[in-house]
């Protein structure tokens, strides 16, 4: 089972006041907000935006690490983590796009917008991708 709820430190800033926000599994991710609030939402941002990078650049993604005392999680959203799923799984049995493509019935232009971060692919087709690659999608609310 996959989850992608990160946790990251939110650090007060002193000098400029709000907070600071890190995640260690992703050290790209670093941004930064006003309120506790406004800091989550941001770190959401950041990750998504460090996610999309990975998987364009073909490179590994972490999974997320136990929260430590003092972290909170943020969760990438919806669409990003079952790319992000769809990305992991490829990887896991060695497929490519075209490999993806056949399975999932779909041309190669197609296949490749499906992890495309700058393309909105539609929850229904990630989750299609995720089925034909042997992956159930559960939805977690917390």
């Amino acid at each position: 089972m996959q989850r992608f709820a990160y946790p990251v430190t939110l650090a007060a800033d002193v000098a400029d006041g709000g907070f600071v926000v890190t995640c260690r599994d992703l050290p790209e991710a670093i941004t930064q907000g006003d309120t506790l609030e406004a800091a989550i939402v941001a770190a959401e941002g950041a990750l998504e935006a460090a996610i999309e990078m990975r998987i364009e650049d073909g490179l590994e993604i972490p999974l997320p690490s136990k929260a430590r005392k003092g972290e909170r999680l943020a969760c990438l959203p919806v669409g990003s983590a079952m790319k992000a799923a769809v990305y992991l799984a490829m990887k896991e049995q060695g497929l490519s796009k075209s490999d993806l493509a056949r399975r999932m019935d779909l041309d190669e232009k197609e296949a490749r917008r499906i992890l495309d971060p700058k393309h909105s692919t539609k929850v229904p087709t990630l989750e299609r991708a995720l089925h034909a690659l042997g992956k159930r999608v559960e939805v977690v609310v917390v």
